[in-house]
């Protein structure tokens, strides 16, 4: 028999739980909000207490009182309550008339607010402007891009490549390829200046071309691994010769599903005669810019980041030979990356993106 008091329910609303989702991932600041949400999403999953308790390193008086609180007063309880000291000196208008302002004008002359052009204009100081904005998330000075997808297959391309990652044919191999085109294999002007206490590493921010080269990869979704060949240039042909190479790397008793982007290489005459002769190969497109839901993308940024960024080199040859000393690294200890979202997780965060955007007016 269970002891104890019944858990009080908890139910979250989709604006309820995106709100804490977006606590959750605050990297800097409000990190006891951060904790909070955490505790509120677990137990909304149906955890007991003790479980929530466990998993977040917290004591289980903690999770009640966290979900009790939720359950009171939604949101607005998960915020810390006023605390004695001093009487405020700014009103609640003042602060509506500085995030109005904010988020419905511009400066004159100019097109972000500052803290100081803020300040001066609303006559507070530069340091209350500064704790508002914190309070409140602004940050006139940042921005974002966004594309989004136009695809009339969108919602069914998702579903197909999200399907394959979740959940894979049996007897098969699902790769995601792509090519990462014209690596410019560059030299500073001067010698680089090491990393030493007190002082990062300096390079100069001029350089010298000694050509380029592209990368063609296939990363197994599943087991983290990465074929990868380097050609000059990257057409149709050297896409054939790629295909040539995973063919010979994956057993012929597998069928092969190829997740890829739609550039124009990739449906050519000639790699459609090649498919034809292959039918154990399957292709499946991502939607138009939509090139996040191939998964080797995530392969080339960490190349990107943690090989190419910082390197000099004098030749394509010395370029190419530092790609592969990589691509034998990782191959030696693959870490797949595990995909975690739900087709319909995806196109829900989408469908409320696309009532932000027309609910904002422009």
């Amino acid at each position: 028999m269970a002891l104890g008091r019944p858990l009080a329910a908890l139910g979250l609303s989709a604006d309820e739980r995106e709100t804490l989702e977006q606590w959750t991932r605050r990297r800097k600041t409000a990190q006891a909000l951060a904790l909070r949400a955490r505790i509120v999403l677990a137990c909304a999953r149906g955890r007991t207490n003790s479980d929530v308790a466990t998993a977040l390193g917290v004591t289980r008086p903690t999770v009640g009182k966290w979900r009790a609180r939720f359950v009171r007063d939604r949101l607005a309880g998960l915020l810390d309550e006023p605390r004695p000291g001093a009487p405020r000196t700014i009103s609640d208008a003042q602060v509506e008339a500085v995030v109005r302002r904010t988020l419905e004008s511009t400066p004159p002359a100019a097109t972000p607010w500052s803290t100081r052009r803020m300040a001066e204009r609303t006559g507070l100081s530069q340091t209350t402007i500064v704790r508002i904005w914190h309070a409140f998330g602004l940050q006139p000075h940042r921005t974002e891009t966004f594309k989004l997808s136009t695809d009339p297959q969108f919602v069914e391309k998702v579903r197909d490549i999200v399907g394959l990652y979740l959940a894979p044919p049996t007897r098969a191999v699902v790769l995601c390829v792509d090519e990462k085109s014209q690596i410019q294999a560059l030299d500073r002007t001067q010698p680089l200046l090491p990393l030493r206490p007190g002082q990062v590493a300096r390079h100069t921010h001029d350089y010298v071309r000694h050509g380029t080269t592209s990368l063609f990869a296939a990363l197994d979704a599943h087991a983290g691994t990465v074929i990868g060949e380097g050609f000059p240039r990257h057409r149709a042909v050297e896409f054939r010769k790629f295909l040539d190479r995973i063919d010979a790397a994956v057993p012929p008793e597998l069928d092969v599903h190829l997740v890829v982007d739609n550039a124009s290489t990739h449906k050519t005459a000639l790699i459609r005669r090649w498919l034809a002769k292959r039918p154990r190969y399957h292709l499946h497109f991502t939607p138009t810019s939509s090139s996040w839901l191939n998964m080797v993308e995530r392969f080339f940024s960490a190349l990107t980041t943690q090989q190419l960024q910082r390197g000099a080199r004098r030749s394509t040859e010395e370029l190419e030979a530092a790609i592969h000393r990589y691509l034998a690294h990782h191959n030696a200890d693959p870490k797949p990356f595990v995909w975690t979202k739900s087709a319909d997780e995806i196109l829900a965060s989408v469908a409320r993106f696309c009532q932000r955007t027309s609910a904002s007016g422009h």
